[in-house]
């Protein structure tokens, strides 16, 4: 992920301003996958917000139109706050996604996914009934149409509120995980 990512930014080529922003995220988010430190993933979002200010106003998603013409400032932040989650800068995560979430047009499968991850960082935020909460919200959202990211996450974040695992709203969350057509 991170070779692509940087390939796609830094190749001998010149992206679209929010074609650039995007690979730019991607390549914060895998450099928080791999362990860099933290300011390394902050610089490489800061050129993500750079690129995508220097965009025109962004147009309707479709399948034959500009390079990533669609990719907004909300969504570059929620992605971003993914990156902070990776990067272990959880409340930042849960600060940018509560936002985010709160302001943004996303696609159901898109608000599910960031809501999954919102639930994870606010585990790892040390908020477990907040997180299983805001799970079985995402739940709600990606169970029926099967958005197997959304699940994923919240396979895991399932995993990191074990520990909490005799609180209601915890125990609730996991059961409905557990309910799952496998």
């Amino acid at each position: 992920m991170l070779d692509l990512a940087q390939s796609a930014a830094h190749g001998p080529w010149t992206l679209p301003p929010r074609a650039r922003a995007e690979a730019l995220q991607q390549e914060a988010r895998a450099l928080a996958l791999t362990g860099a430190p933290a300011s390394g993933v902050t610089r490489t979002l800061d050129a993500a917000h750079a690129a995508l200010s220097q965009a025109t106003a962004a147009e309707p998603a479709t399948c034959t139109g500009p390079l990533c013409a669609g990719y907004t400032l909300d969504r570059l932040m929620a992605q971003s706050a993914i990156s902070h989650r990776e990067a272990g800068q959880h409340h930042q995560a849960v600060d940018l996604l509560q936002q985010h979430l709160a302001l943004g047009v996303f696609a159901p499968r898109d608000r599910a996914f960031f809501s999954a991850h919102l639930s994870g960082a606010l585990a790892a935020a040390g908020e477990p009934d907040q997180a299983a909460a805001t799970g079985l919200t995402a739940l709600r959202l990606a169970a029926g149409p099967g958005y197997g990211q959304a699940l994923g996450e919240l396979r895991r974040t399932a995993a990191q509120l074990r520990p909490h695992a005799r609180r209601p709203a915890v125990r609730e969350l996991r059961q409905a995980l557990l309910a799952l057509p496998s």
